[in-house]
C-alpha cells in the first residue's frame, strides 16, 4: 500500500494498540444486526404528516410499545405513551395545564420510556447510542440503559429516577428520552424524491431532514424545479411560484424562504385589474397561517406568473431544438388575435382570451414590466439564505439514483422505448442511456448550481428539461399538459402518457436486468421508485414484478389522497424483513391512527452489518489497518 496513505492513517491511529483496538471494534460491529432503513417518497410539502411518520417511525414505535408493555399496561396508557414519545413537549404542556402532571406520572413514564428505549436500541453498540444522546444527559441515560443483572435493577432505577425528579429535570429528561427513541428507531432514511410543491411547508421538512444522522435523497422532478430556480433558471423560478400560487401556498415562499412577492402582487393587480382571473383561482388545500392573501389577488398573481412561465418555456424550446419539443410550444404557436391554437390540424378555442402582455406578432417576448419583475424575483431567489442552504443540503445528500444494500433507488424511471430497449438521449452530440444517462445527468445537475460560464448556462437550461421533458427519467411522460389543462376544453388533450418503463417494469425479468445494469445482485435486489401515485382503491398494488419493484408514492400529498384512497407508504427494511406501512390520512391531534403494516418479504436469516454495503466498507478499513499494523511492526512507520 501507498506509504503516504498509511502515514495519513497513522495520524488517526498513532500506535499499534490503537490500530489493533479499532480492528477489534470494527470486527465486532460487523457481527451486529443491520440497522432499520426507512424509505419515503413524494412528501410534497406535507410537513405535518411527514413529521408524524418520522416521530412514530411509521408506526413501528407503537408496535415496540405493545411488544414490551402489552401484558402489563392498558391499551389506553400505551396510546398515551406513544403520544408522549411522538410529541413530548406538547404532551408535557397539556398535562401541566390540566393538572395531571405529578411525580408519580413522571416516575412511571420515565420507567416505561427506559424499557421502550432498551428495546429499540438493543441491536446497536453502546458508543453508537451515546452519540445520539444530548450531551448533558449522556451519563444518566447511559447508566439507565446499561444496568447489568448483577445489581438490583429495580432499586437502581428507583434511586436514579427519584434523583431526576427531586432535582427538577424530569421534564427535560423525558423529552431527551423521547427524542432518543425517535432517533434510534430510524437508523437510515432514504427520500425517493419530491420534497417540494403542493403541500404547505417543504421548508419545515428540510429543516427536519438536516437534523437526521443518516439521510440520502434521490432527486425528483419537483426537487429539480426548485434546485434549478435556486440556480437562476427563470422558467423554473416562474414554475416554482406558479405551483405555489395554484395551491395558495404563500407561507412556504414568504415565511419559509423570505421570497419577496410584493412586486408580483403589484404587477398582477395593475395588469389584470379588469380581469376576474377566475380560471386561475387557487385550489386551497391548506390555509396560509402567516401570509393570507385575498383569493382574487392570488388568482391575478397566478395568471401573471403563468403567462410569464409559458413565454420563458417557449424561449427555452426555441433555444434547444435538440430537445425535439417544438410541438410543445403551444403558447408561441397560438393565434391570440382569434383566441385559438391549432393542434394536429384541429383548431381549438382558448378558454382565456385576455392576454394584455402578449404581442401577437412576438408572443414569447416578455413585456417590459414582466422582464423587470423577473429580475426582482430572480434576485430574491438568489439572496434567500435559507433557500440556498436547503438547496446545498439537497445537493450534498442527493443524486439521480443510489444503490444501497442491493436496492436501486430512483424517483421516476429508466427511460425505455416501446420495444423495451433502453431509450437513448442526445446530450451535446453524444447519446446516453440507462445508468450512463443518469450519471451524465447527475453531472449536469451539479454544473447548473456549481459550474460557471457556458457549461453552467447549458446545464441550467437542462434543469427545465429534467422537470418536464419526454425523455427525462425524473418526469417519465410524453408531455406535461400544462397549457392544455389550463386553456383548452378538450380533455382528450389533457392526457399525459407514461414512458414505456412503467409497463415493462411490471416484469421481474426486466427489473432484474436493470439491477444487473447497476451492478447489483438481481436475485436479492429490489428497485424502489416514487413519482407515480398507487391507486390502491382501484386495486393497484405498490408491490410489483413479483416483489422486485416497490412503488411507494401512495399519496402523502392531500392533492392525491382522493385518487389513491390512502395517505402514503413507508417501506421499512430491518434485519428480519421488508415491510410496507400503509398510512391513513393525517389529522392533527389524532396521531393514534397507526398505519397498517404489511410483511412483503421475509429474509432467510437475520441480516447483519456484515451483509450490507457498510459491512464491505468496514472490511476495507480493517484490511487497511492490518497493513498499518504490519508497517508499524516492520518499522516502515514509527
Amino acid at each position: 500500500m501507498d506509504i503516504k496513505y498509511l502515514r495519513l492513517l497513522a495520524k488517526e491511529y498513532p500506535t499499534i494498540e490503537s490500530a489493533a483496538s479499532e480492528i477489534i471494534n470494527l470486527s465486532a460491529i460487523r457481527s451486529l444486526p443491520k440497522g432499520t432503513e426507512y424509505f419515503f417518497s413524494d412528501m410534497h410539502g406535507e410537513y405535518e404528516a411527514f413529521l408524524h411518520m418520522l416521530r412514530s417511525a411509521s408506526g413501528m414505535i407503537k408496535i415496540k410499545i405493545d411488544l414490551v408493555l402489552g401484558k402489563t399496561v392498558s391499551a389506553r396508557d400505551r396510546e398515551q405513551l406513544a403520544e408522549l414519545i411522538y410529541y413530548p413537549e406538547k404532551e408535557i404542556t397539556r398535562l401541566t395545564n390540566s393538572g395531571e402532571m405529578s411525580d408519580e406520572w413522571k416516575r412511571l413514564s420515565i420507567y416505561r420510556l427506559i424499557l421502550v428505549c432498551e428495546a429499540v436500541s438493543a441491536k446497536y453498540t453502546r458508543s453508537r447510542i451515546r452519540k445520539r444522546i444530548p450531551s448533558d444527559m449522556v451519563y444518566i441515560l447511559d447508566e439507565l440503559l446499561n444496568v447489568t443483572d448483577d445489581v438490583n435493577k429495580d432499586y437502581y432505577y428507583d434511586e436514579i429516577i427519584s434523583a431526576i425528579i427531586s432535582t427538577g429535570i424530569a421534564e427535560t429528561f423525558i423529552i431527551s428520552l423521547c427524542r432518543l427513541i425517535q432517533s434510534v428507531s430510524i437508523d437510515r432514511l432514504h427520500i425517493i424524491g419530491d420534497i417540494f410543491d403542493r403541500g404547505p411547508r417543504a421548508d419545515i421538512i428540510l429543516d427536519e431532514l438536516m437534523k437526521m444522522h443518516d439521510v440520502d435523497i434521490q432527486w425528483g422532478n419537483h426537487d429539480i424545479s426548485w434546485m434549478g430556480a435556486a440556480a437562476g433558471n427563470p422558467a423554473l423560478i416562474a414554475n416554482v411560484i406558479r405551483i405555489a400560487m395554484r395551491y395558495n401556498n404563500f407561507d412556504v415562499l414568504e415565511d419559509g424562504y423570505g421570497l419577496n412577492l410584493r412586486a408580483l402582487a403589484v404587477f398582477a393587480g395593475e395588469t389584470y385589474a379588469d380581469d376576474d382571473c377566475k380560471r386561475y383561482t387557487p385550489s386551497t388545500l391548506d390555509d396560509n397561517i402567516y401570509d393570507p392573501v385575498d383569493l382574487d389577488l392570488a388568482a391575478k398573481m397566478h395568471k401573471a406568473i403563468t403567462v410569464i412561465q409559458m413565454k420563458l418555456e417557449g424561449q427555452l424550446i426555441a433555444k434547444h431544438p435538440e430537445w425535439e419539443m417544438q410541438e410543445r410550444d403551444l403558447f408561441g404557436r397560438a393565434d391570440f388575435r382569434n383566441g385559438t391554437v391549432t393542434i394536429n390540424g384541429k383548431v381549438h378555442e382558448l378558454l382565456d382570451r385576455s392576454f394584455p402582455t402578449v404581442d401577437p406578432e412576438s408572443p414569447l417576448e416578455l413585456s417590459e414590466g414582466e422582464a423587470e419583475l423577473m429580475k426582482v424575483l430572480g434576485a430574491s431567489f438568489r439572496h434567500s439564505e435559507k433557500l440556498q442552504r436547503h438547496i446545498r443540503f439537497i445537493y450534498a445528500k442527493g443524486a439521480m439514483y443510489k444503490t444501497c444494500n442491493n436496492n436501486l433507488l430512483f424517483h421516476g424511471c429508466i427511460p425505455m422505448d416501446e420495444s423495451g430497449e433502453l431509450q437513448s438521449v442526445n446530450i451535446s452530440g453524444q447519446k446516453y442511456s440507462g445508468k450512463a444517462l443518469l450519471d451524465k445527468l447527475g453531472e449536469l445537475v451539479n454544473q447548473a448550481y456549481f459550474g460557471n460560464g457556458s457549461d453552467k448556462d447549458f446545464a441550467s437550461d437542462y434543469m427545465w428539461y429534467l422537470w418536464c421533458g419526454a425523455k427525462s427519467p425524473l418526469y417519465g411522460k410524453d408531455k406535461m399538459a400544462f397549457f392544455e389543462r389550463g386553456l383548452l376544453a378538450d380533455k382528450t388533450l389533457h392526457t399525459e402518457n407514461y414512458n414505456a418503463y412503467y409497463t415493462f417494469s411490471e416484469s421481474a425479468e426486466i427489473c432484474m436486468s436493470l439491477l444487473e445494469l447497476f451492478g447489483l445482485d438481481a436475485e436479492k435486489g429490489h428497485i424502489i421508485n416514487g413519482h407515480v401515485p398507487v391507486k390502491i382503491k382501484n386495486g393497484e398494488s405498490p408491490v410489483k414484478a413479483n416483489g422486485k419493484l416497490f412503488v411507494i408514492d401512495g399519496g402523502i400529498s392531500k392533492a392525491y389522497q382522493s385518487t389513491t384512497g390512502i395517505a402514503g407508504y413507508t417501506l421499512i427494511y430491518d434485519s428480519h424483513s421488508l415491510n410496507l406501512a400503509e398510512h391513513k390520512p393525517f389529522v392533527a391531534g389524532e396521531s393514534g391512527n397507526t398505519p397498517t403494516i404489511h410483511l412483503v418479504e421475509k429474509l432467510d436469516r437475520r441480516a447483519n452489518i456484515s451483509d450490507t454495503d457498510k459491512g464491505e466498507e468496514i472490511v476495507d478499513k480493517i484490511n487497511d489497518l492490518r497493513q498499518l499494523l504490519e508497517a508499524y511492526k516492520a518499522g516502515a512507520i514509527k
